[in-house]
């Protein structure tokens, strides 16, 4: 199994307990080059009533505290099971995050393959590598199944 699915894997599994707290299912995990868990966290706006409370700011909020530092070291990836959007793609850039692993895209919310593609603009500080599309089908299954019980 590859790096890249087997930490999606933990990805999808902090978006289940995410749903299961009554969540958006989008679940992250941040993993230095070594193969270690940084930080994990999956949404929580609802539960905190923090409207940033996204997993990808969870994320870079226990990486930042542990590092001690708002700019975290290099060689981090960050895995999403969602293309984050303009405000978590904006915290990855100024985190300095170094590669960005997601598996469903977002037509509507999401800024990094859909909508404004936050690293490509000029403005952009820092381009993390991007992968898109890793374990898709699992982890837009998760997100469809949960609005459609919703409905």
């Amino acid at each position: 199994m590859n790096d890249d699915a087997h930490w999606m894997g933990k990805a999808l599994g902090l978006a289940q307990a995410a749903a299961d707290a009554g969540e958006a299912p989008i679940g992250a995990v941040l993993v230095d080059g070594g193969g270690s868990v940084v930080a994990q966290a999956h949404n929580a706006p609802i539960g905190s009533s923090d409207p940033t409370a996204h997993a990808e700011i969870l994320v870079l909020r226990g990486a930042a505290r542990r590092a001690g530092n708002y700019r975290l070291p290099a060689g981090l990836t960050l895995y999403v099971t969602l293309e984050p959007c303009a405000m978590c793609a904006g915290a990855i850039s100024h985190a300095r995050v170094s590669r960005v692993v997601y598996g469903a895209t977002d037509a509507k919310g999401g800024a990094v393959e859909s909508g404004g593609r936050y690293f490509e603009q000029p403005t952009c500080h820092w381009r993390p590598e991007v992968t898109g599309g890793v374990a898709a089908e699992e982890c837009a299954k998760l997100l469809k199944d949960f609005f459609r019980a919703r409905r």
